[in-house]
C-alpha cells in the first residue's frame, strides 16, 4: 500500500508536468481510494510497474483536454495517433519523475494507450487504486495509482 509521502511524488510529478509542458499549473484535488475500478476517460495513457513496486500507473484524460494542451504546445494536427502520443507523454513523464523519487528499483515500462467507450485497464484484482484528480481550465482527467 502507498504511504501519503508517495502519493505525494506523483501529484508533484503531475504539478511539475503541467507547469513546465504548458507553462500553466494544474489544481491537484485530494487524492481518494476509488471504491471499484476507477472511470477511464477519452484516452488514457498506461505505464505497468515492476522492481520494488509493482502495479499499474495511468492517466486517463478527456479528447477536449488533450485538445487543448496540445494547442498549448503550438500543435495544430488533433488527430487519433497524436492524442496518443500525448497521452503517452503525459503518463510517462509523470512516472518518470516518480522514478527519480522511488530510485533505480522503481521500472516503468513503455507506455501503451486505451481509448474509446469500452477501453479498461487491468489492476490487479484486491489491488488498491488511488485516484489523483486532476483539474486545469475547465477539464478534468486523472491520476490512478494502483502498486503494492
Amino acid at each position: 500500500m502507498l504511504h501519503e509521502r508517495e502519493l505525494k511524488t506523483f501529484v508533484d510529478g503531475t504539478t511539475q508536468y503541467f507547469e513546465t509542458a504548458v507553462q500553466q499549473p494544474a489544481s491537484i484535488g485530494s487524492p481518494y481510494l476509488a471504491s471499484g475500478a476507477p472511470t477511464i476517460l477519452d484516452y488514457t495513457g498506461v505505464i505497468n510497474i515492476s522492481g520494488r513496486r509493482e502495479g499499474v500507473v495511468y492517466f486517463t484524460a478527456p479528447r477536449a483536454m488533450l485538445t487543448v494542451l496540445l494547442m498549448k504546445m503550438q500543435q495544430n494536427d488533433f488527430s487519433h495517433e497524436h492524442m496518443c502520443d500525448l497521452v503517452s507523454e503525459v503518463a510517462n513523464t509523470i512516472c518518470g519523475s516518480a522514478r527519480r523519487g522511488f530510485g533505480r528499483d522503481f521500472v516503468i515500462s513503455p507506455p501503451n494507450v486505451v481509448h474509446g467507450e469500452r477501453a479498461e485497464v487491468s489492476v490487479v484484482p484486491g489491488r488498491r487504486s488511488f485516484v489523483i484528480p486532476i483539474n486545469w481550465r475547465s477539464h478534468s482527467a486523472k491520476l490512478v495509482v494502483a502498486l503494492k
